[in-house]
């Protein structure tokens, strides 16, 4: 496939459309899991529909002390992968034709789930990251715009951009993709050293051990449902060696309902260890939050969830996180 590369919005308009135009919007140094957004976005829009890749380093997402100035810049190869993956067009701005009037003094506000998690960490990038996309939004014009889920906090404010704004644009979430080892595909793995990346791991690790106790918590929950606890029932069942099971179930049903407090205890042992490590790794947050706005959930709670962290190992700076739905207690 021929990728054209376009520096200009008025060049991007002037294009004949046909069909459905999907839109995924990077900073460039693209990888497999660029890669799959675009594969992904090809699949949604069909033959007929155009891709659009975008690659904008913005500088209103980056704070002080922040790394705008060492963001990798890999144009050449990006508009190379963006075509091997399905990609009609590379659309690649400068930042006057982005900002033609120097910064904006007019922002799109995070609200309140953009000051919690990264934004806590990171002030005023979220304000920055939603500026952008809006801006970005109007220059392609797309039918549909996909994010990956790895930066699930932008995922989550952007759609509730979309909506509170009345965006006419569908937006899709893609899964993260991971490296053979765990480590969740990012632009700013290649700051790593071989002894950092290993201690990187962590991040990963750790989200695995908490899905992993939350995997068998619920099945110790659906084995308490369909073992009822009755005296009656155990009595029934104790020559088949059940009664035991089912008393076993229902006492780790009991005493975790809901199961967040050890699902974060499991993940923080990892973190902990790993903060012992040489090089160590440093933890900003662990968080285990309602995606709908990024608090913290309860032990009642029940429907999605999401198991976050962020950390930093050396200079870099990395964030991961797994979904995780809560069933009914009962």
């Amino acid at each position: 496939m021929t990728t054209t590369l376009l520096r200009t919005a008025d060049e991007l308009h002037a294009r004949v459309r046909h069909g459905r135009r999907a839109v995924v919007m990077t900073m460039g140094a693209l990888h497999e899991g660029h890669a799959t957004l675009v594969r992904t976005a090809r699949e949604t829009v069909g033959p007929d529909g155009e891709v659009v890749v975008t690659v904008f380093v913005n500088p209103l997402q980056f704070g002080a002390g922040e790394d705008l100035d060492r963001y990798p810049r890999t144009l050449e190869a990006d508009v190379e992968l963006a075509g091997r993956s399905g990609a009609d067009v590379v659309f690649a701005p400068s930042v006057e034709e982005v900002y033609p009037g120097g910064e904006p003094q007019v922002r799109v506000s995070a609200g309140p789930m953009g000051r919690r998690l990264e934004g806590a960490s990171r002030p005023g990038h979220f304000d920055g990251m939603l500026t952008v996309v809006a801006k970005l939004l109007h220059l392609t014009r797309p039918d549909v715009a996909l994010y990956g889920q790895k930066d699930a906090q932008q995922l989550a404010l952007i759609r509730r951009m979309v909506r509170d704004l009345n965006f006419g644009v569908e937006i899709v979430g893609v899964p993260t993709v991971r490296e053979a080892d765990g480590l969740a595909l990012s632009s700013r793995n290649r700051y790593l050293s071989p002894a950092e990346r290993r201690t990187a791991l962590a991040l990963s690790r750790a989200l695995f051990a908490g899905r992993d106790r939350h995997a068998a918590q619920e099945a110790l929950r659906a084995r308490a449902r369909e073992v009822p606890a009755s005296h009656a029932r155990a009595e029934a069942l104790s020559a088949l060696g059940e009664s035991r099971a089912a008393a076993d179930a229902h006492a780790v049903a009991k005493a975790t309902p809901a199961g967040p407090a050890a699902v974060r205890a499991a993940a923080r042992l990892v973190l902990d260890e790993a903060a012992r490590l040489d090089p160590p790794l440093e933890l900003d947050y662990l968080a285990l939050v309602d995606p709908s706005d990024f608090t913290e959930i309860g032990d009642d709670h029940t429907g999605e969830a999401v198991l976050a962290v962020a950390a930093r190992v050396g200079t870099t700076r990395l964030i991961d996180n797994i979904p995780l739905t809560f069933g009914a207690t009962s």
